[in-house]
């Protein structure tokens, strides 16, 4: 099957011709899009690192019941703070973003 379309070839183009192909235009930095996709990188970062400490406290815990030591259980405290510490991370990046779209929003 053929196409219809003309081709040219660059050959054939004249001078402006191939001083538009060759431009590019330059995006402008929007700091609206930067703001959201920090808020969204910080959020997901934020869940994965909870469930990473999330699945070290329970090595931990595990680990602490089978050789009854203290090391474990320090170890375990410390994961639990690791995840508090995200998940808190996390509810503040959604906090801000919700508050940005409600602002956005003009409730």
């Amino acid at each position: 099957m053929t196409s219809h379309k003309q081709v040219v070839y660059q050959s054939q183009l004249d001078h402006k011709s191939k001083l538009l192909l060759r431009r590019r235009t330059r995006k402008r930095f929007n700091p609206r899009i930067f703001i959201d996709r920090t808020i969204e990188t910080t959020a997901i970062i934020s869940l994965l690192f909870t469930g990473f400490a999330g699945v070290g406290a329970t090595g931990c815990w595990g680990m602490e019941i089978a050789t009854s030591s203290q090391y474990w259980q320090h170890q375990k405290n410390i994961c639990l703070g690791m995840m508090l510490v995200s998940f808190s991370g996390f509810l503040g990046s959604a906090l801000i973003g919700a508050s940005f779209s409600i602002r956005q929003d003009k409730f």
